[in-house]
């Protein structure tokens, strides 16, 4: 049974904001979903996509221009011309604004973004454009996540931080469309493998550092990284806040039925290197410790239909009484953030009358020796019991939905193609109830009735 839709990254060659963009719709989200949101943001920007090859890989490559870009955009660059280029390092920023010294050097953009844009005036700009609020909530957490890695490296407050490289419009552009693209893709689950950062020096606003950039130093703090393959920068500022805010779980690829596959490119296209992106969506698998089948084509849509047979799941259990809340609450978050499916803490009266808790981990099992170690490493327990359940799920979808409050995401769950539950996503009803300032139960029930409308 397909348990929940998710997604997987392959970065061996690092990610970038246009190599995401590229790999969301070599992976089969419609254009017309970016084109939409950036003209949202009235920037006088474009997205062009073309395929393109990297080391024998057909991908998609994207390339933002604004107004001014477009306008000097040739017809006779060849693909060639494009491969040839050094791979941008625009996406490095700086709180302060650039020196006489850099101005003379033939800086040739507006007055606005030579001063750069300060974190309330893109929260601003990416507020007033008529995107759905998950959409907005997702775009400002990157950047805002950007913010507080400049801000904790420079010593200032994040609102002193004024974003230059990362508040051009390409960057906004890359931001605004990659959370558009991700809600598109309705994934309950990311995963992500460990982030190839490249290798070298890399010139950046606040002199020749190694890579990763300070930026992107911060932001993959605590993330698995590694360097191999090639002396440049893979990973930038932009295509780590997209990881971030993806909240993906690291590690090999998950136990998956994979049903689409798409390659986002790179600016560079080095020789024996694929310079790509590969993004993975489909199910989670019937039995994750096994193989799945081979599913003839013509029987691949209607099986996608039928996935309420029961599914093993591993159930881990302990009980507590002399554990600190605090930390009961931070072994249930990285239980999730480690891939478990859930976590509950129930109250409990133990022996000699003690209240505890009773800590109970829902995973795969597949999983179940990393949740293992995390309750034996992190808690007081000197046991943990483990048992094999069987579990029916329902069929999940998503549907958009317009209200007065705004566009909101609705879960379908439906089995033999009959529904049996409807919910508006809770994140996109708090963000609609937070900006309209009405109760937030309003805005659950307007889409609900949108929806049975």
């Amino acid at each position: 049974m397909a348990l929940m839709r998710i997604a997987y990254l392959d970065c061996f060659a690092g990610i970038s904001g246009d190599m995401f963009l590229g790999a969301l719709i070599d992976a089969g989200v419609d254009p017309k979903i970016l084109h939409d949101a950036i003209a949202a943001l009235n920037l006088n920007a474009t997205l062009t996509i073309e395929k393109v090859d990297r080391s024998g890989i057909s991908s998609t490559k994207i390339q933002v221009y604004d107004g001014a870009k477009l306008a000097e955009k040739s017809p006779a660059h060849s693909h060639a011309d494009k491969d040839d280029h050094t791979h941008q390092h625009s996406h490095i920023y700086q709180h302060q604004p650039k020196t006489q010294h850099q101005h003379k050097a033939g800086h040739t953009h507006n007055h606005e973004h030579e001063h750069g844009r300060s974190l309330n005036v893109i929260r601003d700009l990416i507020n007033a454009a008529s995107l759905a609020p998950a959409v907005k909530h997702t775009a400002i957490q990157a950047f805002e996540l950007l913010g507080a890695s400049e801000a904790k490296i420079h010593n200032v407050p994040i609102e002193k931080i004024h974003f230059h490289e990362v508040g051009a419009v390409d960057a906004i552009v890359d931001i605004v469309a990659a959370s558009a693209g991700i809600h598109a893709l309705a994934v309950d689950k990311w995963f992500c493998s460990p982030l190839n950062i490249g290798g070298g020096m890399v010139d950046c606003a606040h002199g020749r550092f190694p890579v990763p950039a300070p930026a992107t130093a911060d932001l993959l703090r605590g993330l698995p990284t590694y360097s191999a393959h090639i002396e440049k920068e893979l990973v930038t500022p932009t295509g780590a806040a997209i990881i971030r805010t993806l909240a993906a779980t690291f590690g090999p690829q998950p136990s998956m039925r994979v049903e689409q596959i798409g390659y986002g490119a790179g600016t560079r296209n080095p020789k024996n290197f694929p310079n790509v992106l590969r993004l993975s969506i489909g199910e989670t698998a019937d039995h994750p410790a096994l193989p799945a089948p081979p599913i003839p084509h013509s029987h691949k849509k209607s099986e996608a239909h039928h996935h309420h047979t029961a599914q093993t799941v591993t159930v881990l259990e302990t009980a507590l009484d002399d554990l600190s809340p605090q930390i009961l609450a931070y072994v249930s978050e990285r239980a999730l953030a480690l891939g478990a499916l859930d976590v509950m803490l129930t109250p409990v009266i133990m022996k000699k009358g003690r209240p505890g808790t009773l800590l109970t981990i829902i995973c795969n099992p597949a999983e179940q020796n990393a949740m293992e170690q995390l309750v034996l490493r992190e808690t007081s327990t000197l046991g943990v019991r483990v048992r094999q359940d069987n579990r029916v799920c329902l069929d999940r979808h998503h549907a958009h939905v317009t209200t007065a409050y705004g566009e909101i995401r609705v879960k379908i769950g439906t089995r033999d193609g009959q529904e049996c539950n409807v919910a508006p996503e809770f994140e996109d009803c708090r963000a609609a109830a937070t900006k309209h300032n009405v109760p937030l139960k309003l805005v659950q029930q307007a889409a609900i009735v949108a929806y049975f409308k």
